[in-house]
């Protein structure tokens, strides 16, 4: 057998390989000390060790077989895979809405690479119509790649760019916009989004998936039918998260941009309005609003784009025993704006008082927020506080802390005028800020007590 018929495989997985007649793709029965194992044969990453051979089971889901409980190999089949979508021209009905889906990467837009076994932004957006043909029942859908990187390459420059972008689409009269990206940064882009693309007549839906498309379990096709339905239909005109509601498919969740948070690595239901409740759900054929108070969708073709970043702005987040040489660095490489997520009410032990202090003296803007996520910084309270607010420190209510760190960089890319600076981080654009947090914006249950157990059991069978 040629060597190219075995994919990655290396060494002694090779050799088993070879032994028994098996290849790549090969549809194969494999007996083991632990059992019986039927599926086909995938290729390994080039990194991967010389131990084990990959399978992919009936389910959709890999496994590896250590080679050492081999016992026997059968091939009983054989067709090579592709994983390339086809792209499809997407149908145009005059009786449709148009939607704009700007690519940027991530899971949403992604397969998974043999090469290496790492997931890669590699599906264009074409390729991902013809993956999901119900989007043509939604809208009227034109695409356009922006970037192709993981959100943990996003940052200012692609935020400025998709202002831009946004707002050129409105200024073309689009009826409503998705954007697809990585879930890991989808919070920080939704937060800079809202603050640089004000007053929008459309709804701006910023869309991801938990799990790659090659996954039977994957959420990418139902959060994209959820964010067409919303770009298309929801007269809610906001930039908006659209995730998985429940770990089941009932229904998505529309977050607010500077209210959402990824709470969980690898749930698909991560995202959750933290401090308040999600703005309203959404499913085929309903946008259901929870909020009243929202910006409604508009005929005009105008929004404020303001597209200003200053990158020189960071969040500390505070620990026990912090050094004050952490908060002299900062200042001392030339950082501008300084987000603390303090403990408690907001506060930061006594050694780290004449750094900052120092570092206000030199112009540098310091916001205080909690890193208990939930509730509002209250330096009144205590001397520390106090002690804290004399030394140039200002509470941010109940931002979260990368939303303070995100609102801090486009406030500094607009003046360093420390009233000015203040002025825009302490005045709301889009709830960043609220007057109270709602009796029912705080909920995390505890499993193992009665009441919760009883909750729990009408939903997990």
């Amino acid at each position: 057998m040629s060597e190219d018929i075995f994919q990655g495989y290396k060494g002694k997985a090779l050799e088993v390989l070879k032994k028994y007649n098996v290849r790549v793709w090969g549809q194969t029965n494999i007996k083991t000390t632990r059992g019986t194992f039927q599926g086909t044969v995938l290729p390994r990453s080039e990194n991967d060790d010389d131990q084990h051979i990959v399978l992919k089971i009936a389910t959709g889901y890999n496994i590896g077989i250590d080679i050492k409980t081999i016992t026997d190999m059968k091939e009983t089949g054989y067709q090579k895979a592709n994983y390339k979508i086809p792209e499809k021209e997407f149908p145009y009905s005059k009786d449709k809405r148009n939607v704009k889906l700007f690519g940027t990467g991530g899971t949403i837009a992604s397969r998974l690479d043999y090469r290496t076994g790492a997931v890669i932004p590699a599906f264009s957006p074409g390729e991902l119509y013809g993956a999901v043909p119900e989007l043509a029942d939604i809208c009227n859908l034109t695409t356009e790649k922006l970037f192709a990187v993981f959100s943990e390459n996003m940052g200012p420059e692609q935020y400025k760019a998709l202002a831009i972008a946004i707002g050129k689409e409105i200024e073309k009269g689009i009826d409503g916009i998705i954007i697809g990206h990585g879930t890991d940064t989808l919070g920080h882009t939704a937060a800079a989004l809202t603050f640089m693309v004000q007053n929008s007549p459309v709804p701006i839906v910023l869309v991801g998936s938990q799990r790659s498309s090659d996954r039977p379990s994957s959420d990418a096709a139902l959060n994209l039918i959820h964010a067409a339905y919303t770009a298309a239909h929801s007269d809610i005109a906001e930039v908006m998260v659209c995730m998985f509601g429940p770990t089941s498919d009932e229904y998505g969740f529309l977050h607010r941009g500077t209210r959402v948070r990824k709470m969980h690595s690898s749930y698909r239901s991560t995202f959750r309005t933290v401090g308040d409740v999600p703005l309203a759900t959404v499913k085929w054929g309903e946008v259901k609003p929870i909020k009243k108070d929202y910006n409604p969708r508009r005929k005009d073709k105008k929004a404020t784009i303001l597209p200003f970043f200053e990158e020189k702005v960071t969040i500390v987040y505070y620990y026990p025993n912090m050094q004050p040489d952490i908060i002299d660095m900062l200042v001392d490489n030339g950082y501008k704006g300084i987000v603390i997520a303090g403990t408690g009410l907001g506060h930061v032990n006594k050694p780290l008082y004449d750094a900052i202090e120092r570092a206000t003296k030199k112009g540098v803007h310091i916001y205080m927020t909690v890193q208990t996520l939930w509730g509002y910084v209250h330096m009144f309270v205590y001397d520390t506080g106090r002690d804290l607010m004399d030394k140039g420190v200002i509470p941010a209510e109940n931002m979260l802390p990368e939303v303070a760190y995100i609102k801090l960089g486009w406030a500094l890319g607009q003046t360093d005028d420390p009233q000015k600076v203040k002025e825009i981080m302490l005045t709301p654009v889009n709830d960043e800020i609220t007057r109270k947090e709602p009796y029912n914006g705080y909920l995390i249950y505890q499993g193992g007590v009665p009441e919760v157990e009883e909750f729990i059991r009408k939903f997990r069978k």
